[in-house]
């Protein structure tokens, strides 16, 4: 929180005596109304007026009606819907200086002087003029004598705070915009869907999808699906693509694949800036190759349907800190962007990210697309890589002789296939063997182990559950068996893809090192667990699945109370001891309360819940939700809580409870981790690589060090590899959880959107920082 000397400032009293409005504009985006709901909420905490601008800057412009004060449940039961609910439009009105001036006067009037924007660029740098100019609106009005001078004097500044909304994810300076990740379930659904049809009649699919200037979409896309090619705007193929792509095509078929998968953006050109369209694709393959050929222009199915749980909270965390910028900021602060890099939420100055986002396109319009693809930031480029690295090379002539085994540990989740498919792709370009181990470390121990090639992967990234088959069985006993199966197939390295059990048993396998000669060969864990609990990750392969299968539920539990009286929700969530997918599913339903193990709660605790539903419930709010982890408290069960609940709401709510169970490990990976699974597969592989050169001593494999045996994480910013030795003290290996974890600074977040009074001083804060030093290659602001 900000600090005035020593004094630390009450959160619940920074925005006494201000007033802030929020309005959408631009294009619509999934997740606008989580951030609209956050904004709301958060302002009216902090005791400021806040106002919704209904349809964007048109709304802002024509003021009356459009300009209305929100209220805590105006906001209520909107965090589900798609779109936005306070309306978006493209306004010409506010391009000219009457419309400006004519939107001052509506502010001023309302005294109000903080704006919070979401959308895309060309909004947000219209909303930056606007602060740029606004002494001057008000000198023009004072001169017509439209405002007093104490008004004009009341609203000296404007604070300017943006959220980007867009599809396409293409602003720099934030590695997710609202709304991309929902427009990525909507074409993964299709993909899927398309699958399933080509590959009863062996035909090539051309799909298109949004992008003008940003093939973001496509890439992912093209990475979560297996796309045998991409076109995008920030790298066009080069020349002779034409021979190349009916190349790949019927090599694809060549080896036994029923199906061709091409991913256009919209906006994808040729190296001279011409236009390609999904129209000459499906005419050059048809011509040439003969296959049977159908394109698919998705259109705005993409910006449709409800919002992914990542949406809804990053839309939650993002109207949080843009409240909190527009509270703390001077005249002198400039106006801000809050984004996302990694899992944290980091405050850019707008003007700054508007430039590098210009200087892509400028990039782009002189040729240099290696900086165009730089410019997009680290989690463009690391995608564009792993798909150059997964499509566009062929396996060499020459084999390595080394052998490389994949296997999957503990409990199977969504995505685990595609870091396999990866995995044994970048091993097998790499001139490795690929061998395939079933059933976890029970299947090593008992030798089921045979070559995995090419095609054996083929399709795999959209299964769910685990195809190498997996179980939760530990080496313990079975070491020596399992050290003489890698003698035996003569197992050079060993990729192991699972849980907190993946984890603990690559620890054992360390451990016997010093008896077992055998087991001196690197090693690399890749955590995928829907419990995201493995130590040395922020997240884990899996958890994005379950989350968005909790979310879902919820939605359509509380869909179902729908014309019934008053009714709560008790929601028993999966997690072992940690508390990850309660709290997170909590943030992105909505819930009133979310009980976990690393946040005890006593009856006390329980009585305050209790109490304040009741409370909410004698307002208009019908619905109220209330999730559980399976080990929160062994004493506090589900049922109990359903009991204590059903008591205390009598003649106000009645409740329902409902223990998901084993449907959250299920389904089909979400994008997220399809391709979370995709990049970890392969630079497990790459790093193993590398080690193996380091290891080689007479003719052999031999790896003692610590640092032989990794845990492979995303960590805040960027994928590491962490010794499994070294995590073993940052664990508490009886609650299966790591000493610390990120996630839990959200937690207030989950109470102040329930509307408790709690401190927010525990919360993530950001802090300004800047986007432009950090590439090198872009031009110094003026």
């Amino acid at each position: 929180m900000s600090e005035t000397g020593d004094t630390p400032v009450d959160p619940t009293k920074m925005g006494v005596g201000k007033a802030i409005a929020v309005l959408t504009s631009g294009g619509d985006a999934q997740g606008m109304n989580a951030a609209v709901r956050a904004t709301v909420r958060v302002g009216l905490y902090t005791g400021a007026k806040v106002y919704f601008v209904h349809e964007g800057y048109q709304g802002l412009v024509d003021g009356g009606d459009n300009i209305r004060p929100a209220t805590w449940e105006s906001v209520s039961m909107m965090l589900q819907l798609g779109g936005t609910v306070i309306g978006s439009a493209r306004c010409k009105d506010f391009r000219t200086r009457e419309g400006r001036t004519q939107a001052a006067y509506n502010l001023v009037k309302l005294s109000i002087t903080n704006l919070c924007v979401i959308g895309g660029d060309g909004s947000l740098t219209g909303a930056n003029e606007f602060r740029t100019e606004w002494s001057e609106l008000l000198a023009d009005l004072l001169a017509e004598e439209k405002i007093t001078e104490e008004e004009a004097q009341n609203s000296s500044h404007l604070n300017i705070v943006g959220m980007v909304g867009s599809i396409d994810n293409d602003f720099c300076g934030t590695d997710m915009t609202i709304g991309t990740d929902s427009a990525l379930h909507r074409i993964i659904e299709v993909v899927d869907a398309i699958t399933t049809t080509a590959q009863s009649h062996q035909r090539t699919f051309i799909l298109e999808v949004m992008g003008r200037h940003c093939g973001y979409l496509a890439l992912v896309t093209a990475l979560a699906c297996g796309a045998d090619w991409v076109f995008i705007p920030e790298m066009p193929p080069e020349d002779g693509w034409e021979d190349h792509l009916c190349r790949r095509l019927s090599e694809t078929r060549g080896r036994g694949s029923r199906l061709n998968v091409i991913i256009v953006a919209e906006g994808a050109m040729d190296l001279d800036g011409k236009p390609i369209t999904s129209e000459q694709i499906k005419q050059l393959v048809t011509k040439k190759l003969g296959y049977d050929t159908r394109v698919t222009i998705l259109g705005h199915v993409q910006r449709g349907g409800t919002p992914s749980a990542f949406d809804r909270i990053l839309g939650s965390r993002m109207g949080v800190e843009a409240v909190m910028a527009l509270l703390e900021a001077t005249p002198d602060t400039p106006a801000c962007v809050v984004s996302l890099s990694g899992n944290q939420a980091v405050r850019l100055p707008l003007m700054e990210c508007v430039q590098v986002t210009k200087d892509v396109t400028r990039a782009m319009a002189e040729g240099r697309f290696d900086d165009a693809i730089k410019l997009r930031g680290k989690s463009f480029e690391n995608n564009w890589n792993t798909y150059k690295l997964l499509a566009h090379v062929r396996p060499p002539d020459v084999k390595s002789n080394i052998n490389v085994a994949i296997m999957n540990v503990g409990a199977p989740c969504a995505g685990m296939n595609a870091a396999v498919r990866s995995a044994v792709r970048i091993g097998i370009i790499q001139g490795h063997n690929m061998m395939a181990v079933h059933d976890g470390f029970e299947g090593l121990a008992q030798g089921l182990i045979e070559p995995i090639n090419w095609t054996g992967v083929g399709g795999w990234t959209g299964k769910g559950g685990s195809m190498l088959g997996t179980k939760r069985v530990l080496p313990g006993k079975m070491v020596e068996d399992i050290s003489l199966n890698i003698a035996k197939h003569n197992i050079h390295a060993l990729v192991i893809i699972g849980g907190f059990e993946a984890f603990v048993g690559g620890l054992e396998l360390v451990q016997a090192r010093e008896k077992y000669e055998e087991l001196c060969i690197p090693l690399v864990v890749i955590p995928a667990t829907v419990s995201n609990n493995v130590p040395g990750s922020d997240f884990s392969i899996g958890a994005d699945t379950a989350l968005n299968t909790i979310t879902t539920t919820c939605d359509r539990i509380k869909q179902s109370a729908a014309g019934t009286k008053r009714r709560v929700f008790i929601i028993e969530t999966m997690g072992g001891y940690c508390g990850y997918l309660a709290t997170m599913a909590g943030l992105a339903s909505g819930a009133d309360a979310a009980y976990i193990y690393e946040d005890p709660f006593s009856i006390r605790d329980l009585e305050v819940n209790v109490e304040h539903l009741v409370a909410k419930m004698k307002t208009t709010v019908k619905r109220g939700l209330i999730l559980r982890n399976e080990n929160c408290n062994s004493n506090y069960t589900t049922d109990f809580i359903f009991n204590l609940y059903s008591e205390e709401g009598k003649g106000v709510f009645d409740c329902r409870k409902n223990v998901l169970g084993h449907m959250q490990q299920g389904g089909t990976p979400t994008p997220f981790d399809r391709n979370f699974g995709t990049k970890m597969g392969a630079k497990s592989v790459l790093w193993l690589t590398e080690k193996l050169k380091e290891c080689y001593r007479h003719g052999r494999i031999f790896a003692n060090t610590s640092d032989s045996a990794c845990l492979l994480g995303m960590k805040k910013r960027s994928l590491v590899f962490t010794p499994l030795t070294e995590l073993k003290e940052q664990t508490d290996l009886e609650h299966r959880i790591p000493k610390t974890q990120w996630w839990l600074s959200l937690r207030p977040l989950l109470k102040v959107l329930a509307k408790y009074k709690v401190k927010m001083d525990t919360m993530d804060h950001a802090h300004l920082e800047h986007i432009i030093p950090k590439t090198g290659i872009i031009p110094k602001l003026a």
